[in-house]
């Protein structure tokens, strides 16, 4: 889909350079994510992670006021009652957070505005967040009666701490940039009208580095969110010894060397 293409409750998905955007587009639900949306999710994902000209990938809402405001309450009655339907619901939005956290490709979050309930859990599998100054944060589920799976939970402490993840739980409370920037939640706040520039510097950078490198340390982050005895550290091993014998460490040598940016280009 083009980056121009109007889209309402579903995804909108397009690159610019070597970033490939996934934009939550539902703006009359604060982007609230319906079930196509999470069926869609992963194949947005999948695309992006098996291109081999992408290195960053953002994911971001449509609009000014909603990063992601969760998932669409409205379809709760009819496909998230219980029984076979919940199950499919469930299946779906799990796939969905799934597809954001084992990403092989780095990921960032663009926030502005709302952002609660599941936008809140995507931010959160995201591996790098950088919000405006209007954002406002919540995990509502105490006060929808909803249980959170022991996954998201666990994401939570590894992101914000133990202490953290109980205060946003139990207390339900709404809270802004500053404090997220505190507990470490985000890692750089900035202002509505700089976000976009904000964004498209540090995606730049990342985009600057050699891919195979970038994605040594994406595995190595991955397999540290294993218990020890399930990680794959020869994976991890294998993928470092192949950024020393890629030409992009060569290149990288070289560059240094003459005093210029390097052009990486192995993937």
């Amino acid at each position: 889909m083009s980056e121009n293409t109007p889209a309402v409750g579903q995804l909108q998905t397009f690159k610019q350079g070597h970033v490939g955007h996934v934009v939550f587009s539902n703006p009359s639900k604060f982007n609230a994510v319906n079930y196509q949306m999470w069926c869609d999710l992963p194949v947005a994902m999948g695309q992006f992670a098996q291109d081999p000209d992408v290195r960053l990938i953002v994911l971001s809402g449509a609009g000014e006021k909603a990063f992601v405001s969760g998932a669409d309450i409205s379809q709760f009655d009819t496909q998230r009652t219980g029984g076979d339907a919940a199950n499919t619901y469930n299946q779906a939005s799990e796939a969905g957070y799934a597809a954001v956290l084992d990403c092989p490709k780095p990921t960032l979050a663009k926030i502005r505005g709302v952002c609660m309930g599941g936008g809140l859990g995507l931010a959160l599998n995201c591996d790098v967040r950088i919000c405006a100054d209007d954002v406002r944060f919540r995990m509502p589920a105490g006060r929808l009666g909803l249980g959170y799976a022991f996954d998201g939970v666990k994401r939570f402490t590894e992101v914000v701490g133990v202490a953290n993840t109980a205060d946003l739980f139990y207390s339900a409370r709404i809270f802004g940039a500053a404090d997220a920037l505190h507990m470490g939640l985000v890692k750089q706040v900035t202002t509505v009208a700089e976000l976009d520039a904000v964004v498209e510097a540090y995606a730049a950078n990342v985009c600057e580095n050699a891919p195979l490198t970038l994605a040594a340390a994406k595995r190595a982050l991955m397999e540290l969110r294993k218990n020890p005895e399930e990680r794959d550290l020869a994976r991890v091993k294998a993928m470092v010894e192949a950024c020393f014998m890629s030409e992009d460490y060569k290149e990288g040598r070289k560059a240094f060397a003459e005093k210029r940016p390097p052009q990486f280009k192995a993937q």
